[in-house]
């Protein structure tokens, strides 16, 4: 089965094909506070999904990692938002050391093609 490689740089790809599944590098964003990187983040996973000729309807699973889990329910608000009703993914919710200080959430999404 052919594993196709969308934007391959550096240390990783921005989404990696196979079969009939579409795995997208982790989506991140700098910002004021944790609604607003939760809004870019989840942008630049539309932006992402649509240059692989997808969109969110398609998203199967959903892991996102928080700093700190204080901030569960404002980013939730943010995926309220987001998702399709009727179409939710699969979701797990972690809170995790992040990469820089700023960095206050991260996801990592499979969609289905």
């Amino acid at each position: 089965m052919e594993i196709k490689r969308h934007k391959p740089a550096g240390k990783m790809s921005k989404a990696v094909i196979h079969g009939n599944v579409a795995y997208l590098c982790g989506q991140t964003a700098v910002g004021i506070d944790i609604t607003e990187q939760t809004q870019v983040m989840l942008k630049k996973v539309d932006d992402l999904l649509s240059e692989i000729n997808l969109d969110k309807t398609k998203v199967l699973s959903a892991t996102i990692y928080l700093k700190n889990m204080k901030d569960f329910a404002a980013m939730n608000d943010v995926w309220n938002k987001w998702i399709v009703d009727g179409l939710q993914p699969a979701r797990a919710c972690v809170e995790a050391k992040m990469c820089s200080e700023d960095m206050l959430v991260e996801i990592s999404v499979i969609a289905g093609l």
